[in-house]
């Protein structure tokens, strides 16, 4: 059985693709290790029974059309989600509209037009928080009844803990909100990633402290402002460098914009990448101002060497 993605973006697109499928529906924002345990038994069923593994998603987040000034700053694109889901086994991802229409549905409405009509579920996965419909009306409950309705069985899968914490995408937005990068890889089950294109900098860094790359970020959450050990990667060329990346204002320079700029260790390019994807790691210390360039450029340089030692223990680590 393959395992390529095959993506659909209405059920016009997905109508008779799917015969019998194991399905999951959600926002999937981060496609954290819950969201992981709920895609991994979407896929072992579906292997067991020779069903299509699939899932549900929507685009843009519904909140961002029902409650804008709510809609929270995402932790990834759709392009990463659907890579992460492709990785562990999804063969359809449906991508739902999200429009007002969209969520004037019943939950009836929904289970028989997604699950039953255009995806012949014949097990539904969900959270055990999970709610669906107007107004959030249907919850795992509801749709059970629905399911013994159209004939598919509903599993509501209990929420992950990590050190007695929730793991949600909310709770991981905290912590990148607070620089808790190290917490937030835990619940992701990988680092936080920021991805985006290259601008042109002011050149500051080159002739007063040290060569960076400045990112154009895609809309993403940034966590708070400091010094990161970060590894970055060349999206076009897939090669990676350690590096120290800094989100801030630049206030030894007079402030101005959020700027995210990253330093390849030990590197030198001929040319800037057109795009890159930055992993944090850890974090080095908060963004500070520093009483000159010099002054500033020594604390990069101890930023550095911290970092080397962090990427030491970490391959020392790796082998053990």
């Amino acid at each position: 059985m393959s395992n390529t993605l095959r993506l659909f973006r209405s059920l016009e697109e997905v109508a008779g693709q799917c015969s019998a499928s194991a399905v999951t529906i959600g926002n999937f924002d981060g496609v954290h290790i819950g969201h992981q345990q709920i895609l991994r038994r979407v896929v072992e069923l579906a292997d067991r029974h020779g069903w299509t593994p699939a899932a549900v998603t929507f685009d843009p987040h519904p909140l961002a059309v029902l409650a804008p000034e709510r809609c929270p700053p995402l932790l990834s694109n759709l392009e990463q989600r659907a890579q992460w889901m492709e990785e562990l086994g999804i063969q359809v991802l449906l991508i739902l509209p999200f429009t007002h229409d969209l969520a004037a549905w019943s939950p009836q409405q929904f289970t028989e037009r997604v699950l039953y009509r255009a995806l012949g579920a014949q097990a539904v996965f969900v959270g055990d928080n999970f709610r669906f419909g107007c107004n959030q009306q249907g919850d795992a409950k509801l749709l059970a009844e629905l399911g013994a309705q159209y004939g598919f069985t509903v599993v509501a899968v209990p929420a992950v803990t990590y050190r007695g914490l929730r793991v949600s995408s909310t709770a991981i937005r905290e912590l990148l909100k607070a620089g808790e990068v190290g917490l937030a890889w835990r619940m992701l089950g990988r680092p936080y990633t920021l991805r985006g294109v290259v601008l042109p900098g002011q050149g500051l860094g080159r002739l007063l402290t040290v060569p960076t790359l400045n990112l154009a970020v895609d809309h993403q959450l940034l966590p708070a402002r400091g010094v990161y050990v970060t590894c970055t990667r060349d999206l076009i060329q897939s090669v990676s460098w350690h590096s120290v990346t800094n989100i801030g204002v630049r206030p030894t320079f007079g402030g101005g914009h959020l700027t995210v700029e990253t330093h390849l260790i030990d590197q030198q390019l001929a040319a800037a990448p057109a795009r890159l994807e930055i992993s944090f790691l850890y974090r080095l210390r908060e963004e500070r101002e520093f009483p000159d360039a010099e002054a500033l450029k020594r604390q990069i340089d101890q930023d550095i060497s911290r970092a080397r030692r962090y990427f030491r223990r970490l391959e020392k680590w790796r082998r053990a």
